[in-house]
C-alpha cells in the first residue's frame, strides 16, 4: 500500500527538528562522534589491544650497558660477612651483598653515585626491594658516595645488608639495567635531572662467597 499524498509532508515535519539541530552542531562534533564510534568498534574486535612490551636485552657479566647518562659494567656479585669500608654494617643474622661495577659518567655534568636521580638509580637487583637501603664507595680509596666527573671512569662497590640465608654462593643473581630520561625543569623547578627509570636490559651473574673478607680490603678484593 502506497503512502498517502500527505505522508511526505508529515515525515518532513516530524524530522525537521533533527535537521535544524544538526545544522547548528559544529562539524568537528561529527568528526569526534565518528572517531569515538570507530574506536569503540575497533576495541571490540581487539584492534586496540595492548601491544606486548619489547623484549629486554640480555647482557653478559663484564659487558657494558651504555646510555646517555652513563656506561655501566657489572663485573662481580659477592657475599661477604662485613664490608665497613663501603658503609654497610650488617646486624646479627645478616651478611653483605655487593656488586662491583665499572662506571663512566657520560653526561656533561658531575653525577652522584647514589640517589633517586643518580647513576645508582640506573640499575636494581631482581627481587630486591627498590627502596632497600644501600651504600656505595670507590673501590680504590673507599670514598663513600662519590661524585663522578664527566668522562672519568671509576670502579665502584654497591652494597646491601641482607639476611644471611637469602643468598648463597653459586646462586644466579639478576641485575635489572634501567635507562633514565633527562628532565629539564622550568618555572617552579629549574635545572636538569635524570628521572623516569625504565628497565631495558638484564644481566645474570653467579654470586661468589668471599667469607669473612679479612683480606678483602675495603671493597671486597680477593685475598
Amino acid at each position: 500500500m502506497s503512502d498517502s499524498p500527505d505522508a511526505a509532508p508529515v515525515r518532513k515535519r516530524r524530522f525537521g527538528w533533527i535537521r535544524a539541530a544538526t545544522d547548528r552542531m559544529p562539524t568537528k562534533w561529527f568528526v569526534g562522534i565518528a572517531t569515538g564510534v570507530f574506536l569503540v568498534a575497533t576495541a571490540a574486535f581487539g584492534g586496540l589491544a595492548t601491544a606486548a612490551p619489547p623484549e629486554l636485552a640480555k647482557l653478559e657479566p663484564g659487558e657494558a650497558h651504555v646510555t646517555d647518562q652513563r656506561s655501566l659494567t657489572v663485573t662481580r656479585a659477592v657475599l661477604i660477612d662485613e664490608l665497613p669500608g663501603v658503609g654497610v654494617y650488617p646486624e646479627e643474622g645478616e651478611r653483605v651483598l655487593a656488586l662491583v661495577v665499572d662506571v663512566e659518567n657520560r653526561w656533561d655534568e658531575p653525577q652522584k653515585a647514589e640517589g633517586s636521580d643518580s647513576i645508582g638509580a640506573s640499575f636494581t637487583i631482581g627481587g630486591m626491594d627498590t627502596d632497600a637501603e644501600s651504600s656505595v664507595a670507590r673501590f680504590d680509596d673507599a670514598t663513600r658516595s662519590p661524585e663522578l666527573q664527566p668522562g672519568v671512569p671509576a670502579e665502584l662497590v654497591y652494597a646491601w645488608a641482607v639476611d644471611a640465608d637469602e643468598y648463597e654462593a653459586g646462586e644466579e643473581l639478576t641485575v635489572m639495567l634501567r635507562e633514565l630520561s633527562l628532565y629539564t625543569g622550568s618555572f617552579v623547578m629549574t635545572g636538569q635531572t635524570w628521572t623516569d627509570p625504565v628497565t631495558v636490559a638484564t644481566m645474570t651473574l653467579e654470586i661468589e662467597d668471599v667469607g669473612a673478607g679479612a683480606d678483602q680490603g675495603e671493597a671486597g678484593d680477593d685475598g
